[in-house]
């Protein structure tokens, strides 16, 4: 397909901006640690479980660091000082502070206690690097389909039914499972424990839990003859303990928006970012896939006023995706097909916007998202609005592709419901699958003209984020026209500040170019 004729030095001068907002908010953020960071931190070092009453030991022992005012120091230097100290586990450690049996005390040889810490953490470096080893090889076994991949949901709140309905989705021909969360777990300053078989519009997302899915999605991938990506949900109080354990479960993607939670779920926003980065520091390391939430933007304000605002959003994404480690093919960064279907050319203005997004990264692994908001119940209409969209994701290539269902706004997709979908989206990516390579747009014409009026938008409002910081910007509203303030929301009691001799081991580890800079 020829390209839309776009002005590059303006791309350029939006993608600079972006970079100098992402960077002053990751400098403005660096000298804090936030409580998830720390029980990530425990858990990647090898604390796991809940106590007698359901607490997670990761939460025991962070709060029993803030009691004994340390947790400033960094979680994994303590740890470490009193496994070397009563020769425990670091699990045994977490179970005798749980149980009142130790009291934890700054280490009385810092670089001994260390140099250990970071022992512990290269040998869970080395269990992640396997795993992503094993992706590979199975991707190498079992094969992949060609992208667009297809996206499907699976919701039922118990993890077993969930594992049948996903098995279903992949026989159908899904090569992505996304396992929603139950309601309001982004709200939760905790990680559930355990199998669970009860949830709320969704399925806790937990370790255990992971693993089940795991298991399951690779058996049916040896069926059907290629590999089935595995989806959950990095977002929220806890998202770089979920980063952490969809890591050691091999998780393939996560959404992982530096800004929903933010926006969307009013959680502060100095949490938010410093959660954003360790947890895509870890999912960078993890070879997983992120996913942005930039079509939730679309769902509160016009999907054709406020085009800009996604492209400045994803911008802004890809540069926060940088500083974290992650490689372009590992941004998914997200948009959606959302004009209303009664606005004259709105196909046309889809296409325009979803070719200016693949032009703009060229080698993100795009994530496009159906129509939902103005699916009205007629599933006859809603099946050829899924239709549009299919091609449009078709024609500029997108990488994941969220599956539409007729059904949306009615109820929670049936499995028939999934299963026409994927035939609907087979059929066009079938008899489409070259339209790309064989039109041109016109130049001049509406859609290129559309690209260019949206990509000077964009340049215009990362300059105005950048003149007033993000954190003013999203004060302003100026993203999915709501507004949020710098000391609102929830979870900024779990904001630290990090001492002079504050250490995290997994930051040199992960980062090995960057090294002490994030340490």
């Amino acid at each position: 397909m020829s390209h839309l004729n776009l002005d590059q030095a303006q791309i350029d001068r939006a993608r600079d901006s972006a970079r100098r907002i992402a960077r002053q908010v990751f400098d403005d953020m660096s000298g804090f640690t936030t409580t998830t960071v720390e029980r990530a931190t425990l858990r990647l070092m090898g604390v796991d479980g809940v106590d007698e009453v359901g607490v997670p030991l990761p939460n025991r022992v962070v709060h029993h660091l803030q009691e004994q005012n340390l947790l400033q120091h960094g979680a994994a230097t303590v740890l470490a000082g009193a496994m070397q100290q009563h020769d425990l586990t670091a699990q045994q450690v977490a179970e005798a502070v749980s149980s009142g049996n130790l009291t934890l005390t700054r280490p009385a040889d810092e670089a001994t206690a260390r140099a250990a810490a970071q022992a512990h953490a290269r040998t869970l470096c080395a269990h992640i690097a396997a795993q992503r080893a094993q992706r590979a090889e199975k991707i190498a076994s079992c094969g992949e389909a060609p992208t667009p991949w297809l996206y499907l949901i699976v919701a039922t709140g118990n993890i077993y039914e969930d594992v049948v309905q996903a098995r279903a989705a992949a026989e159908q021909g899904a090569d992505i499972i996304a396992v929603i969360r139950s309601t309001g777990q982004s709200l939760l300053d905790y990680v559930p424990y355990g199998a669970t078989t009860e949830g709320f519009g969704g399925t806790y997302a937990t370790q255990e839990n992971f693993k089940l899915m795991r298991a399951a999605l690779d058996e049916v991938g040896v069926k059907v003859g290629r590999y089935i990506r595995l989806t959950n949900y990095c977002s929220g109080l806890c998202m770089p303990e979920i980063a952490a354990m969809g890591a050691i479960e091999r998780l393939d993607m996560m959404l992982n928006d530096s800004m929903y939670g933010i926006i969307f779920r009013d959680i502060n926003m100095k949490r938010t970012f410093i959660d954003q980065f360790f947890s895509r520091m870890v999912n960078a390391y993890a070879g997983i896939i992120i996913n942005t939430g930039e079509d939730n933007y679309l769902t509160t304000a016009d999907a054709f006023d406020a085009a800009h605002t996604v492209l400045a959003s994803q911008l802004i994404n890809e540069q926060f995706a940088e500083l974290s480690g992650l490689k372009p093919e590992q941004m998914g960064l997200g948009h959606a097909f959302e004009i209303h279907p009664e606005l004259e050319n709105g196909f046309l203005w889809e296409l325009a916007h979803a070719q200016l997004v693949r032009q703009v990264f060229p080698d993100a692994c795009l994530k496009y998202m159906p129509p939902t908001k103005h699916m009205t119940g007629n599933i006859f209409k809603g099946h050829v609005q899924d239709a549009l969209f299919n091609i449009v994701s078709t024609v500029t290539q997108q990488n994941i592709h969220l599956a539409g269902m007729m059904t949306e706004a009615i109820h929670t997709p049936f499995i028939q419901d999934r299963f026409l979908a994927i035939q609907n989206a087979k059929y066009v990516f079938g008899t489409m699958k070259d339209l790309h390579s064989e039109i041109e747009f016109k130049r001049g014409g509406k859609i290129e003209q559309r690209a260019q009026t949206v990509l000077a938008e964009t340049e215009a409002m990362l300059a105005e984020i950048e003149s007033i910081s993000l954190p003013g910007a999203i004060g302003k509203g100026m993203f999915a026209e709501i507004s949020r303030a710098p000391t609102g929301g929830k979870g900024l009691d779990g904001v630290i500040a990090k001492a002079p001799d504050y250490y995290n081991p997994f930051p040199e580890l992960m980062l090995p170019t960057q090294g002490a800079d994030h340490a």
